[in-house]
C-alpha cells in the first residue's frame, strides 16, 4: 500500500522491521522504489538480496532492468543486469525480455533489442510493442510499421500502447492511407476512445492536415487527460490556425485546468511573428503565474520565441532570470544573439560555458563559428575552429559545414578549401558552401568549377547551389562566360520556375549590366513574393535609380505584398541618397507598424536616412543603446557627425567605440579620416591613419588613401600629398588623381594640376569630372586659352558637363533649379526676393567673389552669373514658401561654390533663419552668420 502511494519511506521503514521476508517482500519494495525514481537503491537493495540468499525472479530482473531504463544513466548496469539474467535461466522469461527489449531501445542499441528479440522463445503483446518502440525512439518508422504487420500475421492482438505506437510511426511517415488503414484497425479493435490511442490519432489526422477528423475523435473521447489537449492543440498549430489552438487553449484552461510546459511550448512555437507577438508576451505573463518561469523547457520555449521575433532584449531577460539552465537554453540564446548581430556576446557565452565545463555539442560551435563569419572576428573565428578540433567534433558534417562558411566569409577562402578537402564526408550543402563562399569572394571561374565538380561527384544541385553560382557573376563578361550558360542549364534541369532561382536570374541580370533582362524576368513571374520584389528593388539601387526604388516599394505594397527588414533597408537607403525626408520617416513608421523598427539592418538604415536628410535629432533617437549597438550603427554615427562637421564628436564617439570594446574597421577610419578632412586636422588625421595599421590591424585601404590627400591638398600641402600617392601602399586610381586635381583648384596650383589631369586622361578619356576640374583650374589662373583647349578636346569625345542643380523639398514636391532658371512659375516672386537678399547682405558687408565666375568677362557681368547659380534660386523660393522662423533646407548635386557659401552665411543672419545646404561631400548648417564648417570644406 505505502510504495502504491509513494510512500517508500515509510514502505522501507516497515520492510525493515520484517523479521521474515519472502520474494514478494522484496519484489515489492524494489518495485516502489522504480515507482519514486530511486534507481540507485534498487541497485543497493538487489545486492542486499545475495546476502539473504533470496531467489530472483522474473519480476525482481524486470525491476531491475526498469531501474536502469528509467534513470537514462545506467546502460553499464543494464548490460550487467542482462548477463545476471543469463546466468539465473531467466533470460527467457517473457517479461524479463520484454524489460531488455525496452531498455535497449531507450538506449538507442535497437540492434541488441533486435537480437533479444529474436531469440525469445514466447513473445506476447509487450514485447513487440517493445521493439516497436525502441525503432519509434530511433526514427525507424517503416520497421515499426514491418513488425506492426508480421504481428499482425500471427495473430497476436495489438493493445493499447501498441496502437499509439504504430500510430505515431504513421504520422511520422505521412503516409495517408497507411494511416486510415491503421485506423479501421483502432475502430474494429474497439480501441478508438482509449485516451492513449485517441491522442496519437489527433497527432496523425493534425499532421495530415485532417483537422475535421481530429477534432471529431477528440470530442468523442469519453476522457481526456492534458496530452489530449495539447494534440488537439498543435494539430491546428500545425496547420497555422493559431487563432483556433488559442481557443482550445481557452477551453482547456477552464475545463481542464491542467497545463504543462509542452502546452506552452506549442503555442510560443508560433508566437514569434508580428501578430503574434502579443499572444506570446501574454503566454510569458501566464507563465510567471503559474510560476512555471523555473521550468528549464517552458523558458527555453520563451527564448526561442523572442529569438526568431528579433527580441533579443527580451530573450536576454529570459536567459538572465532562468534559476536553472540546459545545453538547449545556452544554444538557444546563442543563437539569438547571431541573429541580432551581437558576435561578442556569442563568444562570452562560449568562454562561459568552458569555464563552468559545461556540455557543449555541435549546436554551440555552428552558432560560436556563425558569430566570426565576418573579416572582423577571423582570429577569434580561428580559436572557434580549434576548440572544434580538440573536441573532436571537426569530423561533424554540420560543424565542417559551418567551418567553410565562417572561412568564406570572413576572407580566407585558402583556410575554407582547407577544411572542404580534409572533410570525411561532403553533402549538398558542403558544396553550397564552398560555391557560395567562393561567390561571396567573387571569384566566379573558381565558383563554376566548384559547380562542376559538384556535378561530376554525382551530388544533385539544388536551388541554393544554383543561386549561389549565379551570385558569382558580377560582370558582363561573367554573364557572357558563365551567367547565360547557367541560366540555359537552369532552364534544362526544370529549376527556371523556383522561385529562390529566379530572383537569383533578377541579380544576377542586373549586377552584370543588364537591367533590361532583370526587369524581363521581374514582369513574367506570376506570383510575386516579397523576395522577388526585393530583387527587383535591388537590381533598381544597384543601377543607382532610387526613384524607381522607392516607387517599386508603393507598388509592392499596393499589390498586398509584405515588406521586410530588406525593403525597408533598401528604400530608406534609397531616401538617404535622395535626402527625401519625407518619404523616409513614411517608410520608418511604416517599419514600426510591422514591428520591424528594432531589427538592426532597419534601424540602421534609418538612421543613416535621418543623418543625409540633416535630422541629427531623430537619427540620435533611434540610436540604440551603447551595449546593444552593433559596429555598422558606431560607423553610421561617426559618418554623420563627420558629414555635418562635428569633428569633436565624431572623436568622442570613436572613443567611446573603443571603450565598449568594439573593434574599428575600415568603414570607421573612412569615416573619421574624412571628418579630419572636413574640418581641415591633418595631424590629426596622419595620427590615425598611423595608427590604423599599427595598433588596429586595418591595413590601408585606396578610400582612406584619398581622404589623406585630400586632407593634404585642401590644407596646401600639395606636394606632400604628391609623395604620398607615390608611396602609397596601393595603385592610384582615377579618384586618386580627381582628388588631388580638386586640392589644385582650390589653391590654383596650375602646374600639379595638369599632372593630375594627364593621369586622369589616360585611365579614363571619358572623364567628365577631370576635364571640368582642370578646365576650372585654368580659369582661375586666368589660362583663358587653355580653357578654350579643353572644352574643344570635351566636344571631341562628345563630353557634356553635368549641369549643377539644386532643389528645395516642398511637402509632397521636389523643386528644382538649374543655373539662371526661369521655368518655375513664381520666377519673378524668386528674383524680386533675390534682389531683397543681395540688397540686405551688401549693406552687411558681403563683397562677390568674382573669381568663382569661370567665364572670360567683366566684373559686373561675372557678378550677374553668381546670382544666377542654382542653390541661390533654391534659397530664395525656400524663402518664400516656407513659414517664417522654420529650417530652410537646400540639396545640391555639385559641391557649393565659395561665393554662394558667403551669401547663405550672411543670409543667415540677416533673416534670422537657419540654412542647411547639402551637397555631394557634406552639410553646411548656417545660423547666425556662420557655418559649422569654419569655413572650410
Amino acid at each position: 500500500m505505502y510504495s502504491r502511494f509513494a510512500l517508500v519511506d515509510c514502505a522501507r521503514y516497515l520492510f525493515d522491521q520484517l523479521s521474515v521476508r519472502n520474494a514478494a517482500s522484496w519484489n515489492t519494495m524494489m518495485s516502489g522504489l522504480v515507482r519514486v525514481g530511486l534507481y540507485g537503491d534498487v541497485m543497493l537493495l538487489f545486492r542486499e538480496t545475495q546476502n539473504f540468499s533470496v531467489r530472483p525472479s522474473g519480476f525482481l530482473v524486470s525491476s531491475l532492468i526498469a531501474a536502469c531504463d528509467r534513470s537514462g544513466c545506467m546502460f553499464g548496469e543494464g548490460i550487467q543486469v542482462h548477463g545476471f539474467a543469463i546466468k539465473v535461466g531467466l533470460l527467457y522469461d517473457v517479461f524479463v525480455g520484454s524489460c531488455l527489449l525496452h531498455f535497449y531501445g531507450a538506449y538507442k542499441r535497437v540492434f541488441y533489442a533486435q537480437r533479444i528479440f529474436e531469440e525469445m522463445p514466447e513473445r506476447n503483446v509487450v514485447s513487440w510493442t517493445s521493439l516497436m518502440f525502441g525503432y519509434l525512439d530511433n526514427g525507424d518508422f517503416e520497421n515499426v510499421m514491418y513488425l506492426y504487420q508480421e504481428m499482425r500475421k500471427e495473430e497476436i492482438s495489438c493493445n493499447e500502447n501498441t496502437f499509439a505506437t504504430v500510430i505515431a510511426a504513421c504520422s511520422s511517415l505521412e503516409d495517408e492511407l497507411l494511416g486510415l488503414k491503421v485506423l479501421a484497425h483502432v475502430v474494429k479493435s474497439g480501441f478508438e476512445t482509449k485516451v492513449s490511442v485517441a491522442n496519437s490519432l489527433i497527432n496523425m489526422l493534425g499532421s495530415l492536415g485532417s483537422l475535421k477528423e481530429a477534432y471529431y475523435v477528440f470530442s468523442h473521447m469519453d476522457e481526456r487527460d492534458t496530452i489530449s489537449w495539447n494534440s488537439i492543440i498543435s494539430a491546428h498549430v500545425q496547420n497555422g490556425l493559431f487563432g483556433e489552438s488559442m481557443r482550445f487553449f481557452h477551453f482547456m484552461r477552464h475545463v481542464h485546468k491542467k497545463i504543462n510546459s509542452t502546452t506552452l511550448a506549442t503555442l510560443l512555437s508560433v508566437c514569434s511573428s508580428v501578430d503574434n507577438l502579443k499572444w506570446g508576451k501574454g503566454i510569458h505573463s501566464l507563465v510567471i503565474k503559474l510560476g512555471l518561469d523555473s521550468n528549464v523547457c517552458t523558458c527555453n520555449s520563451l527564448l526561442g520565441m523572442y529569438s526568431e521575433g528579433g527580441r533579443l532584449d527580451d530573450a536576454e531577460f529570459v536567459f538572465k532570470e532562468m534559476p536553472e539552465r540546459d545545453l538547449i537554453s545556452w544554444n538557444s540564446m546563442m543563437t539569438c544573439y547571431v541573429r541580432g548581430g551581437r558576435s561578442l556576446d556569442v563568444l562570452k557565452l562560449l568562454n562561459e560555458m568552458l569555464q563552468m565545463k559545461k556540455a557543449i555539442n555541435y549546436v554551440t560551435f555552428m552558432s560560436a563559428l556563425a558569430a566570426c563569419s565576418n573579416s572582423e572576428c577571423i582570429a577569434e573565428g580561428k580559436i572557434v575552429h580549434a576548440l572544434v578540433i580538440l573536441s573532436g567534433l571537426h569530423e561533424n558534417l554540420a560543424v565542417g559545414n559551418a567551418s567553410i562558411t565562417m572561412y568564406a566569409k570572413s576572407g580566407p577562402m585558402v583556410e575554407a578549401k582547407k577544411v572542404f578537402q580534409m572533410m570525411p564526408k561532403r553533402n549538398q550543402v558542403t558544396w553550397n558552401a564552398l560555391i557560395g563562399g567562393l561567390a561571396e569572394n567573387e571569384e566566379p571561374d573558381e565558383a563554376v568549377k566548384a559547380f562542376q565538380l559538384m556535378r561530376e561527384e554525382g551530388i544533385k544541385a539544388d536551388y541554393i547551389t544554383l543561386s549561389n553560382v549565379l551570385g558569382a557573376c558580377l560582370t558582363p563578361d561573367d554573364l557572357l562566360k558563365h551567367g547565360l550558360p547557367i541560366h540555359a542549364h537552369i532552364v534544362l534541369t526544370g529549376f527556371e520556375s523556383n522561385s529562390y532561382v529566379q530572383n537569383s536570374l533578377i541579380t544576377m541580370y542586373a549586377k552584370c549590366g543588364d537591367l533590361q533582362s532583370s526587369e524581363c524576368i521581374f514582369d513574367g513571374l506570376l506570383n510575386k513574393n516579397t523576395i522577388s520584389w526585393n530583387a527587383i528593388i535591388a537590381a533598381n539601387a544597384h543601377h543607382g535609380l532610387e526613384e524607381e526604388v522607392l516607387k517599386c516599394i508603393v507598388k509592392m505594397k499596393n499589390a498586398g505584398i509584405d515588406l521586410d527588414q530588406f525593403s525597408f533597408s533598401e528604400g530608406l537607403a534609397a531616401a538617404a541618397k535622395l535626402a527625401v525626408l519625407e518619404e523616409g520617416q513614411q517608410l520608418h513608421c511604416l517599419a514600426v507598424k510591422h514591428g520591424l523598427d528594432l531589427d538592426p539592418f532597419v534601424t540602421n538604415a534609418a538612421m543613416d536616412m535621418y543623418g543625409k536628410c540633416a535630422e541629427m535629432d531623430d537619427m540620435l533617437r533611434i540610436l540604440p543603446q551603447p551595449l546593444n549597438r552593433s559596429r555598422l550603427s558606431w560607423n553610421i554615427l561617426i559618418s554623420a557627425f563627420a558629414r555635418h562637421g562635428y569633428f569633436q564628436k565624431a572623436r568622442e564617439t570613436f572613443n567611446e567605440m573603443l571603450e565598449m570594446g568594439l573593434k574599428p574597421d575600415h568603414v570607421t577610419f573612412v569615416s573619421l579620416l574624412s571628418a579630419c578632412s572636413h574640418r581641415g586636422l591633418v595631424e590629426e588625421g596622419l595620427t590615425y591613419y598611423a595608427a590604423m595599421s599599427k595598433e588596429f590591424n586595418v591595413p590601408p585601404g585606396i578610400k582612406h588613401c584619398v581622404c589623406i590627400i585630400d586632407l593634404l591638398g585642401r590644407s596646401g600641402r600639395l606636394i606632400e600629398a604628391e609623395t604620398f600617392i607615390n608611396e602609397m601602399p596601393v595603385p592610384p586610381d582615377a579618384l586618386v588623381w580627381r582628388t588631388l586635381l580638386a586640392s589644385c583648384k582650390i589653391h590654383g596650383n596650375l602646374e600639379l594640376g595638369k599632372k593630375a589631369a594627364e593621369h586622369l586622361f589616360k585611365l579614363d578619356p571619358s572623364d567628365e569630372s577631370a576635364y571640368v576640374l582642370y578646365s576650372n583650374i585654368c580659369a582661375t589662373t586666368g589660362k583663358w586659352g587653355a580653357v578654350e583647349d579643353v572644352r574643344r578636346q570635351m566636344g571631341s569625345y562628345n563630353i557634356k558637363k553635368k549641369p549643377a542643380c539644386s532643389w528645395v523639398k516642398l511637402r509632397d514636391q521636389v523643386v528644382l533649379f538649374g543655373m539662371g532658371d526661369q521655368t518655375h512659375p513664381q520666377t519673378s516672386e524668386i528674383y524680386a526676393k533675390l534682389g531683397e537678399l543681395r540688397k540686405l547682405i551688401k549693406e552687411a558687408g558681403y563683397v562677390p567673389d568674382t573669381s568663382f565666375a569661370l567665364q572670360d568677362t567683366d566684373e559686373e557681368q561675372k557678378e550677374h552669373n553668381l546670382w544666377n547659380h542654382s542653390e541661390r534660386l533654391a534659397l530664395s523660393f525656400g524663402l518664400i514658401n516656407t513659414p517664417n522662423g522654420s529650417t530652410i533646407k537646400v540639396f545640391k548635386n555639385l559641391r557649393v561654390c565659395g561665393d554662394c557659401h558667403s551669401v547663405y552665411k550672411f543670409g543667415s543672419g540677416i533673416i534670422r533663419r537657419k540654412i542647411i545646404l547639402r551637397d555631394p561631400y557634406r552639410f553646411h548648417h548656417f545660423s547666425g552668420g556662420r557655418c559649422s564648417c569654419c569655413d572650410y570644406w
